[in-house]
């Protein structure tokens, strides 16, 4: 944690994990909003898959308020459109044109297609709260970078005022991932950054014009950092649990996916049990869900009935940004949602009303 000094209010991380975390993280919007939550979150911390579903809720957030955030809006507004944009092979079609285009990259092909998803938004007229944060990796200083409304920082070069930068290019820096997805380039000016206390590269001009950004999951794939100083923490976990491979891959490119799996995976669980162990000194409220947690371990009463055998798969089904079928999409919503609402009534809300039912009613998970 930052300080011994909690922030009053509700935050909440997505993790990363593709198209699959895209749609897992929307389940949990649903609950959170059934429940009463979403329109209170003072913060969001998102990476990668969770960026396209935070930009999402970021950029309808102002519609979603007038309307008092009623479940057809936020079908409407954030999960029908999301939905959409996840029949789309977007990874094929950016690697296909930007591997052979003169004048755009692989990543800037993924931020014209995210661009579009988002209707051009910019970063200035996202709203003040929540404060929506897109974590991205810094190659040049392997750190987190963080990219919101009111600043863009890297605690070891400072802190850069409020960038005028589109969604779509924030939301591509954290979904950048490696190698075929990154760099994500962005060229700012040197004389606009502001000195933080330990940007020990402040002076260092190489770091300060031109940032090379790679997956927001190389540092951080739950997003942990923003958040984990605030009363309430909530976070939903569609990261890839780390699989054992009895004939590991052993070219360059195999070796390289795998080294960058075990990282992740060592990271996301010490950072997970970090958040839990340290939250019980400080007394704060945690609500933890993964795609790969035991459902039986949440001890709310009225849970959804879950099938393990429905269940158990979802955890390995691919993390790539390309289409997810009907079946696939209401399944993970499903999960996600079932996920939250057993981890919000077991940690949070343990009055809270059980559900109703499914919110996709065509694939139920019993």
């Amino acid at each position: 944690m930052a300080n011994d000094q909690l922030r009053p209010g509700v935050a909440f991380a997505l993790s990363g994990g593709g198209f699959r975390a895209t749609l897992f993280h929307i389940g949990a919007l649903i609950r959170l909003n059934e429940l009463g939550i979403l329109p209170t979150l003072d913060r969001i911390s998102a990476v990668s898959g969770g960026s396209i579903t935070a930009g999402m809720l970021a950029c309808r957030w102002e519609a979603l308020k007038a309307g008092g955030f009623t479940p057809t809006d936020l079908d409407r507004l954030v999960t029908q459109p999301l939905r959409k944009f996840c029949t789309r092979n977007i990874d094929v079609r950016a690697i296909a044109e930007g591997s052979i285009s003169p004048w755009n990259s692989i990543s800037d092909v993924v931020e014209r297609e995210y661009d579009e998803l988002f209707d051009g938004t910019r970063l200035p007229s996202l709203p003040d709260r929540p404060r929506t944060i897109f974590n991205t990796t810094n190659l040049q200083t392997g750190r987190d970078l963080r990219i919101s409304k009111p600043y863009l920082a890297d605690y070891r070069i400072g802190r850069l005022d409020q960038p005028d930068l589109s969604v779509a290019k924030a939301v591509a820096a954290s979904s950048a991932f490696p190698p075929v997805l990154s760099p994500c380039i962005i060229e700012v000016d040197p004389a606009k950054w502001q000195r933080e206390v330990g940007a020990d590269l402040f002076d260092d001009a190489r770091y300060k014009h031109t940032l090379s950004l790679t997956d927001g999951g190389a540092y951080d794939n739950i997003g942990l950092e923003p958040v984990d100083n605030f009363e309430t923490i909530l976070v939903s976990d569609a990261g890839a649990p780390f699989g054992l491979q009895g004939d590991a891959r052993i070219d360059a490119l195999g070796q390289l996916s795998r080294a960058l799996d075990i990282a992740t995976d060592q990271a996301r669980g010490l950072r997970a049990r970090y958040l839990i162990e340290l939250a019980k000194l400080k007394n704060q409220k945690v609500a933890y869900w993964g795609i790969d947690t035991r459902y039986d371990k949440y001890p709310a009463a009225g849970k959804l009935p879950c099938d393990p055998a429905r269940t158990n798969g979802l955890k390995d089904i691919r993390t790539r940004l390309n289409a997810f079928d009907k079946i696939e999409q209401e399944t993970l919503i499903n999960w996600g949602y079932a996920l939250t609402d057993a981890a919000m009534r077991s940690f949070v809300l343990p009055d809270a009303t059980p559900p109703a039912g499914w919110p996709c009613p065509t694939n139920p998970l019993s």
